[in-house]
């Protein structure tokens, strides 16, 4: 099985872990990371993850982050398809780097989206024959569980 994690799941650890949906979400998001790293499950990784990573302020977490590239089997690079995909997901009311995460989730074949942004997360309904799409938790509950 085949997952996407987008730029909020990854950093998710470095939110205020106070919060207790927060502080769940970031045990949730560790336990795929092990299966992953055990080769239980495949990850996926794409140039916008990159690209977004490459903006965070925090050195630390930027280089943490980027480590997980070494995991993934698929590194999904920009092309015709995935913009294509990108474009019809704005035009759905998905942000333009929400669509080309989106969008490179679809085109590598990932069985899962993964995020913990509450807007993405709403509007899953649209993207179900496209692509399965939860927050770490609910990717325990279903899968792992």
């Amino acid at each position: 099985m085949k997952v996407y994690l987008d730029n909020c799941c990854f950093n998710r650890p470095f939110d205020d872990q106070t919060q207790l949906r927060i502080r769940l979400e970031t045990e949730a998001k560790l336990k795929i990371q092990e299966e992953v790293r055990a080769g239980k499950l495949k990850l996926a990784w794409s140039y916008i993850l990159d690209y977004e990573n490459r903006k965070n302020p925090y050195e630390e977490r930027k280089l943490r982050i980027k480590g997980w590239e070494k995991y993934a089997e698929t590194n999904v690079k920009e092309n015709a398809e995935i913009i294509k995909h990108a474009h019809l997901l704005n035009q759905k009311g998905f942000g333009k780097l929400d669509s080309l995460h989106i969008a490179c989730a679809i085109v590598s074949k990932s069985d899962y989206f993964l995020s913990t942004d509450d807007k993405i997360l709403n509007m899953s309904k649209i993207l179900e024959e496209k692509i399965k799409v939860t927050d770490p938790i609910g990717f325990i509950k279903e899968v792992l569980s």
